[in-house]
Formats: C-alpha cells, sequence, structure tokens
C-alpha cells in the first residue's frame, strides 16, 4: 500500500508514528493508547508479523479505537514515508550512519519547527527484538536517542513510543501550561449570597443547642460570635454551604436522604 501524495492544506495533526514490523498486537494497541494518551491519532504499520486488522491490538488499545480503526499498512518503509517531508529514526546507536543525533526533547521541538511550516513529519520506530537496519534508518533526517541508563537500557516499542509523544505534547505547552480535559466545567468561586451562609451559622447554632455545646447560657454569645467569624472567613460558595448544611443534617440525626437534602437546600434539585 502506498502513502497518500500532496500536502495537507490543514494544520497538521502531529507526527506519524510508524512501526516496523511489529511482532505481537499487543505491542501495537499499547502504542496505540500512548499515542492517544497525548493527542497522535496517525499510526502506520509496516509488514505486521500477524497481519491487519489484529483483534489483540484492539483490546490492548483499551479504547483508544480511533488510532486502531484509522491504521494504515504498507509494505515497506519507503511507502510509509512517501508523503512525509521530515521524518526521525528512534535507535540506540547510529550503526555508523553519518545522521545527527537527537534526544526526545531536541526531537520534539524539531517536529514541532517542521510541523508548524505545514511539513508532514514522521517517527520511526523498529523491532521489538532488533530495531531498525541500517536501509531503513536511511530514510529519515535524523537520529533519536533515549537517555537510559546504560546498564539497563531497554525500552519496549510502548515505552518508547510514550516517552516520544510525550515530549512532542509538552514541546507545545506553554511554560507551566497543563492540557485538561475537555468540557471539564470551571470551579464555581463564587461566595454564596449572605442569606445563605447565615441560614448555614443559624442551622449549626441550632444543632448545637442540645448537645451541651455552649455550656451555659452566659457564654453563648460569645461563643455563637467565634462561630460565626469563623464560618464567615472561607467564602464558601452555594455548593460548599449546601454540603456544610447537610453534614449537620445528618449529625442532628436526620435519617433519609430527603431530611438531609431539605437541610442542604437541594430538595427541588
Amino acid at each position: 500500500m502506498s502513502g497518500e501524495s500532496g500536502a495537507k492544506t490543514a494544520q497538521v495533526p502531529g507526527p506519524a508514528i510508524i512501526l516496523v514490523e511489529p511482532q505481537l498486537g499487543e505491542n501495537i494497541g499499547m502504542v496505540a493508547r500512548a499515542m492517544a494518551n497525548f493527542g497522535l491519532s496517525d499510526l502506520r504499520l509496516v509488514a505486521p508479523r500477524d497481519g491487519w486488522p489484529n483483534e489483540k491490538a484492539r483490546a490492548a488499545a483499551s479504547r483508544a479505537d480511533h488510532v486502531i480503526d484509522a491504521v494504515r499498512v504498507y509494505d515497506n518503509v519507503a511507502d510509509a514515508v512517501a508523503e512525509l517531508r521530515f521524518v526521525l529514526a528512534t535507535t540506540a546507536r547510529t550503526r555508523e550512519i553519518p545522521k545527527e543525533v537527537l534526544g526526545p526533547r531536541e526531537a520534539a521541538a524539531a517536529l514541532r519547527e517542521h510541523e508548524s511550516l505545514g511539513q508532514e513529519t514522521g517517527l520511526l520506530f523498529g523491532r521489538e527484538r532488533w530495531g531498525l537496519v541500517n536501509e531503513e534508518i536511511a530514510y529519515a533526517d535524523k537520529i533519536v536517542t533515549f537517555p537510559v541508563n546504560p546498564s539497563f537500557a531497554s525500552l519496549n516499542l510502548a515505552q518508547s513510543v510514550l516517552l516520544m509523544s510525550y515530549e512532542w505534547l509538552q514541546s507545545g505547552l506553554g511554560e507551566g501550561e497543563l492540557p485538561t480535559r475537555a468540557g471539564l466545567p470551571e470551579l464555581d468561586e463564587m461566595p454564596a449570597p449572605k442569606a445563605e451562609l447565615v441560614g448555614l451559622m443559624e442551622h449549626l447554632e441550632s444543632a448545637l443547642e442540645p448537645t451541651g455545646y455552649y455550656r451555659t447560657e452566659e457564654k453563648r454569645p460569645v461563643m455563637v460570635r467565634n462561630l460565626r467569624a469563623m464560618l464567615q472567613r472561607p467564602g464558601f460558595t452555594t455548593t460548599e454551604i449546601r454540603a456544610l448544611r447537610g453534614v449537620v443534617a445528618a449529625l442532628e440525626g436526620r435519617k433519609t436522604k430527603r431530611d438531609i437534602a431539605r437541610a442542604a437546600g437541594e430538595e427541588d434539585e
């Protein structure tokens, strides 16, 4: 199968992940999952040993179905990278090929630079057992080598893809910026109306009355004033006040959920 030709006019969606002769469907699935974690979706397989599609890959992808469904299969590396304009090969050693060697962070920055120019990019990953051969590395513009412990330098296929996918996403974030899940509501930080706060105060004071908390009638006004000062300080939101009133209702011994909801002001919700 040959790659599609022509440059994309839309924003480039991140580097293609190209697995050369992957052996196990489970490894392919874990790669798909790692890609989905960091926003990548273009997965290409060169001559997968067990063919394609592969149900073991889908199961291991842990619901990264959009990556699995879009997989493209090629007969050789040349076809897999045909329309790409900048390719990096991941390998533990240069194998005497005179190409610049980058670390993962530098590699991610290079990918971003080419993508910012509308250029399609890709990352080549070799076989689980022996990686890429020289003829395959020759298709790459540069080499990526991971800074691992030299006494235990073995990374599995999914780990390698995960590391590069993370660095790629990280390279596109601003200083201190973290991606968040789409659709998360903003936190309610608006202080509740005073009437709701007073309702909480009165509810707590009433609940404490039969417990002997005030000890003597003479001490009651001072203790109430101190309680109100403490409750005033945090600037509780409406949601927090409702939660606290539910707690007080539960401590009062109100047994039904309806009783607790009524005390918390949630009966109609």
